[in-house]
């Protein structure tokens, strides 16, 4: 039994997975091909229209199983509404009676297992806002009372901010997310106020305002209850005299709930109460003379105010220094005055001035005037001023002594070159600013520059036309009515400009061979120290360079060889920064000497071994000729002694020529001759006994046509003989 349940739960499984696979595939196997939004009737439309969104897809799927179709839509970038359904119908979306809120950008999503596509944007836009309608709890009131308003915008949605209007000038603001705002109106001025609201519904990123309502009339009535404020003296008030002031409230026939008084002066409240307030004081010409009683009853309030003229017993003294420039450890004045006294109230002796602090080091020279050394720091001083128990105090006088400006110090800026701009500065190492720096040239003055903050600098330009011109320039430093202090004459050294280049060649040029030293001497006129550079024309790059404390310098090649042959220059610069060039060199590298001895020597050697090789190839051939002679020719008899003569008269050979007829062998059996003809040229020195050719030649030839092999000359054949009637060679 078991078994069999197994089994058939194995079976419904694999149908199952089966049947699970299949739906899947089915799900895959569709495509979304599009999808559109429209707003009906229209994109825009007004106030109440029933407006619908029409979202449509198309979907192409295989098989007739539907598709689970998930839609959303969204306003502004925000869901607002979302669906799922298996219907290829289109999805609606209605926004009835719609209002200006409901304006902004639309599009639809559909998702069809998990395949998404969104339509395209589509905005709605609607015009028309309802007439907002006003309510307000009383329409008279008291001052400081208030009353309750409520604005209310028929139909309408959305963010909603509400406006509410006091004589068409806006006193309040609520922003809500209902269709209507509530708020508390304080009215503080008696009289008729019209009040009117409207509202903005916000539909980002535009917003629209609707019309005002219809404004309703207010009237506030004046409580009669009022603030009085009484001071004591009322005239001719001088510092020091008693003031005596009160606040109270006047007209009321029942205390009144929560009311409170202030008395002031000023910013500075004096005292407070709830029905009076008194308040006592002594006069000051300082202090502001306006005094207020004022009444407040919840957010009503009432104020009186009153003003004081108070005259002065004596004006603020004033702290004065003499001289107004001071330098240290020399003597100062301080002199303390008031301007000013109340001579019907005081008399000048009963007027005392002194200093602040007490332990000044100065001492009192007369009535309001110390004298004393200046500090060698800073100081401030205060004056004080007495009587009849007022104190007056003088602003703070800061006594600053100035530092005697100190030897100024003459330096040239960078380099001074000759013939061009040199920058001299002038510098003291002390003294207060300002200061006044003059350059001097042998006494008389060259210009006058003003130092009067720290980071200005004294810099003279000036331009050296002769090296020793520079040591007649000295500076003069001032800053206060002493005599000013001079300097030590400019000390610094002129850079002459280089010029004149010149390139020396040791050895002569004209004596430059291989394995030589050679040495390119480049010098210049101008103040070293000079940077040398040597180069070979046609090339950028330098052969050699260096640095001189002197006005020349050497490039040295050791072994001259071959290689080394070209143009050459040099180039020199110094602290003047410009770049002299000499004129170029030619460098030509001879043999050296060994090497012509040796190539002549191996010349003769060559001429002597080739004479004795021309030597020993003529005797050669005559010991071959005369071989050749006496095996292939037959003894000619001498001649007659005219020849003999002729012959001894030149010891060169005579040519003769020969032709020689190759018989064939008797020999049947031997291999026939080759057919032919062989020459043989022979030259033959002429026996001194007379065996000469009858031809005036220097020399003879015995040229033969062979018909056939040679013949062995040194074997005897039967057929020699046959040799004797060969003709006699033909010219």
């Amino acid at each position: 039994m078991g078994l069999l349940l197994l089994l058939t739960y194995s079976l419904l499984s694999c149908y199952l997975q089966a049947g699970g696979v299949v739906t899947a595939q089915l799900q895959r196997s569709f495509t979304i091909r599009g999808i559109t939004l429209s707003i009906e009737p229209s994109n825009d439309v007004t106030r109440d229209t029933n407006v619908t969104l029409r979202c449509q897809a198309v979907v192409s799927s295989l098989g007739e199983e539907a598709l689970s179709r998930e839609y959303t839509i969204f306003k502004d970038g925000n869901r607002v509404y979302s669906k799922t359904s298996s219907s290829s119908e289109d999805l609606l979306y209605p926004l009835p009676q719609a209002r200006v809120s409901n304006s902004g950008k639309y599009k639809c999503k559909i998702n069809i297992g998990g395949k998404e596509e969104t339509s395209s944007v589509q905005k709605l836009t609607v015009t028309g806002l309802s007439k907002p309608v006003l309510h307000l709890n009383n329409d008279v009131v008291r001052e400081g009372e208030e009353i309750a308003a409520r604005c209310t915008a028929p139909g309408e949605t959305g963010s909603i901010f509400f406006y509410f209007y006091k004589d068409s000038k806006e006193i309040l603001e609520r922003q809500v997310s209902s269709n209507q705002a509530e708020a508390k109106l304080h009215l503080s001025n008696v009289g008729s106020h019209k009040i009117h609201c409207d509202y903005i519904v916000f539909a980002l990123p535009d917003s629209f305002k609707s019309n005002g309502s219809d404004p309703t009339t207010v009237s506030v009535k004046e409580l009669s209850i009022t603030p009085v404020l009484e001071i004591f003296p009322q005239y001719k008030i001088y510092e020091g005299d008693q003031l005596t002031i009160s606040c109270s409230i006047t007209n009321f026939q029942d205390k009144p709930e929560n009311i409170q008084l202030f008395l002031s002066q000023g910013t500075n409240i004096l005292s407070l109460g709830e029905s009076k307030v008194n308040h006592s004081m002594v006069a000051l010409a300082k202090d502001p003379g306006e005094f207020e009683c004022r009444l407040e009853m919840g957010k009503f309030a009432k104020a009186a105010t009153k003003t004081v003229s108070v005259t002065e017993l004596f004006s603020v003294p004033t702290l004065t220094l003499s001289p107004a420039e001071v330098f240290q450890k020399e003597n100062m004045t301080l002199t303390c005055r008031s301007e000013s006294y109340a001579s019907e109230r005081l008399s000048k002796e009963e007027l005392t001035f002194a200093l602040d602090p007490p332990q000044s080091h100065l001492m009192l020279k007369g009535p309001g005037v110390f004298y004393g050394r200046v500090l060698k720091s800073d100081f401030n001083y205060t004056c004080v001023a007495q009587a009849k128990g007022i104190v007056k105090h003088s602003r703070t006088l800061t006594v600053r002594p100035k530092v005697s400006v100190s030897i100024p110090n003459i330096s040239v800026v960078g380099q001074a070159v000759l013939h061009q701009s040199v920058k001299i500065l002038c510098k003291s190492d002390i003294g207060s600013l300002p200061i006044n720096y003059t350059l001097l040239k042998d006494s008389a003055e060259v210009s006058t520059i003003s130092i009067k903050l720290p980071f200005q600098q004294a810099l003279f330009t000036v331009t050296i036309t002769h090296p020793a011109e520079i040591s007649k320039f000295i500076c003069e430093a001032k800053n206060s009515h002493k005599k000013a202090p001079l300097s030590k004459r400019l000390n610094a050294t002129v850079i002459v400009p280089l010029t004149h280049p010149t390139l020396t060649v040791i050895p002569d040029i004209a004596e430059i061979s291989e394995g030589d030293h050679l040495f390119l001497i480049c010098g210049v006129d101008g103040t070293p120290p000079v940077i040398f550079t040597w180069y070979r024309v046609g090339n950028q790059q330098p052969v050699h360079n260096t640095t001189s404390n002197t006005n020349h310098s050497n490039y040295q090649v050791p072994l001259l060889s071959k290689e080394h042959a070209d143009n050459y220059y040099c180039e020199a610069v110094n602290h003047a920064n410009n770049v002299v060039r000499s004129d170029p060199v030619i460098i030509e590298v001879r043999m050296a000497l060994w090497k012509k001895v040796l190539i002549g020597g191996f010349c003769l050697l060559t001429g002597a071994v080739l004479v004795v090789v021309l030597v020993l190839c003529f005797k050669s051939k005559r010991v071959r000729v005369d071989k050749a002679a006496v095996s292939v020719w037959s003894k000619r008899p001498a001649e007659s002694a005219d020849d003999e003569e002729s012959s001894l008269e030149s010891n060169e050979p005579d040519v003769e020529y020969t032709e020689v007829v190759h018989p064939q062998p008797a020999d049947p059996e031997r291999a026939p001759l080759k057919k032919g003809t062989d020459t043989v040229y022979s030259e033959l020195q002429n026996s001194p006994h007379g065996a000469a050719d009858h031809h005036d030649y220097q020399g003879s030839v015995e040229y033969a046509e062979l018909n056939g092999e040679q013949p062995e000359i040194n074997h005897h054949h039967p057929e020699v003989n046959t040799y004797q009637d060969l003709p006699e060679p033909v010219d």
